[in-house]
């Protein structure tokens, strides 16, 4: 569970939004997701696409492109990266509605997506 004083959390920046009662989409996609397998050691790469319905704050981009670098040495599983993500975007965002797909590159002939969801979509 996310720990407040978490390192990787204090990463993340957050603006106002300003149209907080229209329902707007918002999606951020980053191509270049590295992390590192725990069983393995090796490089897993992939895409991580955050979209959300923003409440009263926006993540800021600079800071969400730190945040996700961050894991880059991480030891972590996929289904587990993509939880982490999208608990520590509702923390701090709180939106009313939020979803994070993992998009991994094949490895060992398998395909792997991961989409974790918090909240119902208005």
């Amino acid at each position: 569970m996310i720990q407040k004083h978490d390192n990787k959390i204090k990463l993340l920046e957050t603006f106002d939004n300003t149209y907080p009662g229209r329902n707007y989409l918002i999606t951020h996609q980053t191509n270049e997701f590295t992390s590192v397998c725990p069983k393995t050691g090796q490089p897993d790469f992939g895409t991580i696409v955050i979209s959300y319905i923003a409440n009263k704050k926006c993540v800021e981009l600079k800071s969400l492109k730190y945040y996700l670098q961050s894991f880059r040495n991480d030891g972590i599983f996929y289904e587990n990266v993509v939880n982490r993500i999208l608990d520590d975007l509702v923390y701090i965002l709180k939106p009313k509605w939020m979803e994070v797909k993992g998009i991994f590159t094949t490895r060992g002939g398998i395909h792997s997506t991961v989409l974790a969801s918090n909240g119902k979509k208005p």
